[in-house]
């Protein structure tokens, strides 16, 4: 089985790139998500037999074509180049970075502590640790990121109000916070019902 999805992968992405498309583009071509396209690219998985179909329609083959080793193809799934954690690490470090010249900049600048710097960095790298993790399907904990992000927007909102305003009652965020993370909670408890 996994040689066929070795095949598979090899012969879809020999198609796709020869007509110059992106995987975005067939998955839009076939009304699928990009994410399946680059699951049967990396041999991770095969579309079912209506989806392969279509494949082998839009490219002018046959289902065989798609599952019979061509030009030499080894039968290796193609491996990634790159390590996402190590590209989200640097991101993440490249924000607090920024944040840190920024500060400084500031503060000599202004002869001033702009702490609010630092409150705004929390949620640009908790949005950026969101992104990446979408791109590279790590989707367990997007729950987490999502509620962490939620609240430090609300703390970026208390610190703001605390700094900059005469309102001293800020527990009543409280009321805004608790419903907003009810509903991040109940959006991943919604689920397709299989039929």
């Amino acid at each position: 089985m996994e040689e066929l999805k070795a095949v598979f992968a090899g012969n879809l992405i020999q198609l796709r790139t020869q007509e110059g498309l992106t995987q975005a583009q067939l998955a839009e071509i076939l009304n699928y998500s990009d994410k399946s396209v680059s699951k049967w690219e990396r041999a991770e998985s095969l579309p079912d037999l209506a989806v392969a179909k279509a494949i082998a329609e839009r490219f002018g083959v046959t289902v065989d074509y798609l599952l019979t080793s061509h030009d030499g193809w080894t039968g290796k799934p193609v491996k990634l180049l790159y390590n996402p954690s190590s590209i989200t690490g640097v991101c993440l470090i490249g924000i607090w970075i920024l944040a840190i010249l920024l500060f400084l900049i500031l503060h000599w600048t202004l002869d001033q502590l702009v702490w609010l710097v630092f409150v705004v960095a929390v949620p640009v790298s908790l949005i950026t640790l969101l992104v990446l993790n979408s791109v590279w399907r790590k989707d367990r904990y997007h729950f987490w990121v999502i509620s962490a992000l939620v609240l430090s927007l609300f703390l970026m909102v208390a610190y703001l109000l605390l700094s900059y305003t005469q309102v001293k009652d800020l527990w009543t965020l409280v009321f805004l916070w608790v419903p907003a993370q009810l509903v991040v909670w109940l959006s991943f408890r919604i689920r397709k019902k299989r039929s």
